[in-house]
């Protein structure tokens, strides 16, 4: 499966060898994590090159898997270019030093980032099932919290129950710095956890991810800690938010552009005068990277297929005020949108 992997890869890229060392493709080709590496793909296959430090963990990890596992020649990487004719390099994740190295020891470079986009894009049903595993831990973890939030209790104190029950839960890690804001911190759309304690009466946004097998989840809930009846214009807009998020999943079918997927929603929020306060795009692609191909947003082309996974999270956002964001990970499937976290959305008050 890895081989036909690297393989499809290789054989779009037009070119006579694949030279690839980035972390995140890496792991695509190969599937066995790393800091250091580089994988090569030619007509006569795929060879991954590892330091001292994994070799023994990647060539049990890879033990029939029909890559090749070696150390690199005199523990240079780039040496593993020298002759090829075209060389593909994922230019996104190229240094300038890299590329000049390169250049100087091929006949030409192509960019291979387009490919790995598009097969990135669609999940395979492995790839799939290790979305939907870090999606049921997050939602586990989630519910399973939700009686730390106490009058007093700071932002980051919660953000590390959070995280300690993802871990607990099998995750291998967060998928993203987890934004646990209270409050006016709310309106902040990446708000950094800090100190701020819990009032009563505080809008609670958590935006929050962990990682299982190598891939991602990712969830926005959005709060009340009790209702001091002074939240109209907040429940109004989350209402608001809560239609835009499920118009999203009622609309969206392959075919669309990312445009016409982000409109589904951005629609919504225009008819109740609130457009202008949703400041980001509808979704991104969810896989081995929290954000990846594709792209929900205004001037986005890309056209959404079955298989893909990314995220629906409309939001809005009052300046030193409060904010709502409501995000489910979401897959296509069979032309239809389909969840993949599962945790209540109605407006929950503590």
């Amino acid at each position: 499966m890895l081989t036909e992997r690297s393989r499809k890869i290789f054989d779009a890229c037009g070119a006579d060898r694949l030279f690839v060392t980035a972390p995140d493709l890496r792991f695509y080709l190969t599937g066995f994590p790393c800091s250091d590496g580089c994988v090569t793909v030619d007509e006569n296959g795929t060879d991954f090159y590892t330091d001292a430090r994994y070799i023994e963990a990647a060539s049990e990890a890879l033990k029939g898997s029909g890559i090749r596992v070696s150390l690199p020649p005199e523990g240079r990487y780039i040496k593993l270019a020298e002759g090829a004719k075209k060389l593909a390099v994922a230019l996104s994740r190229t240094s300038a030093d890299e590329y000049i190295a390169l250049s100087g020891k091929v006949g030409g470079i192509t960019d291979c980032t387009p490919v790995f986009d598009e097969a990135m894009g669609v999940k395979d049903g492995d790839e799939l099932a290790a979305i939907k595993k870090a999606c049921e831990i997050a939602d586990r973890a989630y519910t399973d919290m939700l009686g730390v939030f106490k009058e007093g209790v700071s932002e980051n104190d919660a953000a590390a129950e959070l995280e300690y029950r993802m871990r607990r839960y099998g995750a291998s890690g967060t998928s993203f710095e987890t934004i646990m804001a209270f409050g006016e911190g709310s309106s902040v759309p990446h708000h950094e956890t800090g100190a701020r304690r819990l009032k009563f009466g505080d809008v609670i946004l958590i935006d929050f991810g962990c990682k299982w097998g190598g891939y991602c989840s990712d969830c926005t809930r959005t709060l009340l800690f009790g209702d001091d009846k002074k939240h109209e214009d907040f429940k109004k807009a989350y209402a608001a938010v809560l239609k835009a998020h499920f118009a999203a999943k009622e609309n969206i079918t392959c075919g669309m552009t990312g445009h016409e997927a982000d409109e589904t929603a951005r629609s919504v929020l225009r008819e109740a005068g609130l457009d202008k306060y949703f400041t980001h795009s509808l979704g991104h692609g969810i896989g081995i990277n929290i954000h990846e191909y594709p792209y929900l947003a205004p001037r986005r082309k890309n056209v959404l297929k079955d298989g893909m996974v990314f995220s629906d999270e409309p939001g809005v956002y009052f300046r030193g005020d409060f904010g709502i964001r409501i995000e489910d990970s979401v897959t296509l499937q069979n032309g239809r949108v389909e969840s993949l976290t599962q945790t209540d959305k109605k407006l929950l008050i503590l």
